[in-house]
């Protein structure tokens, strides 16, 4: 492979004869192995790749050379910093691919390397028609949320730099599947047509690095660029994402006849794209205004945008929510018991003050005999009264309960009644069997609450509790609050995988097969921890310690993934 050969995309069309390819198999920096070309685009050609060392477990890689070689120290110097840059972005927001490493080959062509991505590039999905406006508004948030990252700018060695991508475009988005979003979009290929764009020394032999069909007039220009630049590019691709139109269309496919539809031409209004596509006049005027050939007409940042659409969030929220309410009515429609069916109803016995309440299941409507027995449990006198979340197995008469108890402020627990559940299971074998059993709750516009327990997997109570919640599949967090902590607060439930989004961003139909996929890892952990051979207790706190770590390191990438989802209960 020479250095100035070109070289591709997730979504871009594929080499067709990956069998002639000279870099298949190829070893890159005595570490990646090359596998089949993924796709090509005018930015550089992209390859699954394999990390020889393991060093990233068994995940595929993904690496992409640049179309263009470091052909002096400047551009060498450039790439180093976007490099350094695009792996910093990863890491602050999910909706932006993570750079993993970077490097220089033998020909002097650069090279990221780049989680492997499964799913489509938008540029795919589109191509099938329409989006519907749920779909849309849940790729648009999140995309809206990586730019948002990119554009507050990265600090290195203690300056700033905000971040344009330059080339917003269908096939620079991604669209993988994921477990708590549905769906989750990612943004590619940050800083490199700023690295390809830096060969030159004067302005006078810069070539232009961008996708003519998308780019704002102020780019076409060679103008000094900021965000709103970003802005335009992203309002062309919205467009084309409910219409499967552009709304601009040049009389010649070249850059003149391109600058003269960016720069003189009026967009189409959505309607006469494509009449069939009903868009509300809010999001219509929203991206009439992203198309303004003027940066200052535009909407100064993607924040506008996101308040822009949050009415429309609402009220398409507010509709999910109806038919959630009227399923849920309809399953909890009792049945009658035929004549000769019994119709009496187990009794629990709880203790409150020194007598003694008889409750029995439904003879308080709307209320089951579980969630009351929770709001009359008492917080242990063994327990002290402070902010600490523990694991308790619930006997009734029906059937033990897996409970969690945390206490907490009242107006922290207040605030929780109207939250999105997450939660996570972190297994560690060694030295010591524990699982970590997280429960987070987020509520908009307030940091996540953070509800951590450990079970201690060689002792039966542990082992107890991983096998009721693998039969149940749901637990109940007991909230006491620490100004009165004499009676249970609040009582929610939850199941053991929560949440479910689907491809609009809201509950997934689907959920049931999650939670019986989770109940199934759950068990795994058990019979793995049963085998164990034993340990010192002294290596449970070595076990305990190297989850916490683990939970600091996901907590950024979990409060992310609930901030993405627009839909809260």
């Amino acid at each position: 492979m020479t250095g100035n050969s070109n070289i591709t995309h997730p979504g871009d069309t594929a080499d067709p004869s990956p069998a002639n390819n000279p870099n298949i198999g190829r070893v890159l920096a005595d570490r990646y192995i090359l596998g089949e070309p993924l796709g090509q685009g005018s930015m550089g050609q992209v390859y699954a790749a394999k990390d020889k060392k393991f060093l990233f477990g068994d995940q595929g890689l993904a690496i992409k050379f640049l179309a263009q070689s470091l052909v002096n120290e400047r551009m060498k110097k450039r790439f180093e910093l976007e490099a350094h840059i695009c792996a910093e972005l990863g890491r602050r927001s999910i909706h932006i691919i993570r750079v993993i490493d970077h490097g220089v080959d033998e020909f002097q062509t650069p090279f990221y390397v780049m989680d492997y991505l499964e799913g489509s590039s938008l540029n795919e999905i589109i191509r099938t028609g329409p989006l519907p406006i749920p779909r849309f508004l849940n790729f648009c948030r999140q995309i809206c949320l990586g730019l948002q990252k990119a554009h507050q700018g990265v600090e290195l060695e203690g300056q700033i730099y905000p971040i344009i991508h330059r080339d917003i475009k269908p096939s620079n988005v991604f669209i993988a599947s994921d477990e708590t979003l549905g769906e989750l979009v990612k943004i590619l290929d940050f800083g490199i047509a700023k690295t390809l764009q830096d060969d030159a020394e004067s302005p006078q032999t810069k070539c232009f690095m961008g996708t003519l069909a998308y780019s704002s007039p102020e780019q076409m220009e060679g103008r000094d660029l900021d965000h709103r630049s970003d802005i335009y590019s992203l309002g062309i691709m919205l467009y084309q994402m409910l219409t499967g139109k552009m709304p601009l269309n040049a009389d010649t496919r070249t850059f003149g006849g391109w600058y003269h539809a960016h720069r003189e031409k009026t967009p189409r209004l959505l309607r006469e794209a494509n009449p069939n596509v009903k868009v509300p006049k809010l999001l219509e005027n929203l991206i009439m205004s992203c198309l303004a050939k003027d940066p200052g007409d535009r909407p100064q940042n993607v924040v506008d945008i996101i308040t822009e659409l949050a009415p429309l969030w609402k009220r398409f929220r507010q509709a999910e929510d109806l038919g959630g309410r009227i399923q849920g009515f309809l399953r909890n429609v009792p049945v009658q018991p035929g004549k000769h069916e019994s119709q009496t109803h187990p009794e629990t016995s709880i203790s409150q003050n020194g007598s003694t309440t008889k409750i029995r299941p439904g003879n308080r409507p709307g209320q089951s005999s579980p969630d009351e027995i929770c709001r009359f449990a008492q917080w242990p006198a063994k327990m002290p009264p402070a902010e600490i979340v523990f694991s308790k197995i619930l006997d009734t008469s029906e059937r033990p309960l897996a409970t969690l108890w945390a206490m907490l402020p009242q107006a922290t627990i207040d605030g929780l009644r109207n939250c999105l559940p997450y939660n996570q299971y972190l297994f560690t074998p060694s030295p010591y069997p524990v699982l970590l059993w997280l429960t987070v709750l987020h509520t908009v516009g307030n940091k996540p609450k953070w509800l951590p327990c450990y079970l201690d997997l060689k002792q039966s109570s542990g082992q107890s509790m991983l096998k009721l919640l693998v039969e149940s599949k749901e637990y109940r967090i007991l909230f006491f609050a620490l100004e009165a902590p004499q009676r249970c607060a609040l009582v929610q439930t939850l199941s053991i995988a929560e949440p479910s989004a689907d491809r609009y961003g809201m509950i997934s139909a689907n959920h049931a097969d999650k939670i019986e996929a989770q109940a199934k890892k759950l068990d795994e952990f058990g019979i793995m921890s049963h085998m164990l051979p034993l340990t010192p207790p002294e290596t449970l706190k070595l076990s305990k310690e190297e989850l916490k770590k683990e939970l600091e390191k996901l907590k950024p990438v979990i409060e992310q993934k609930l901030e993405a989802i627009p839909f809260l209960r």
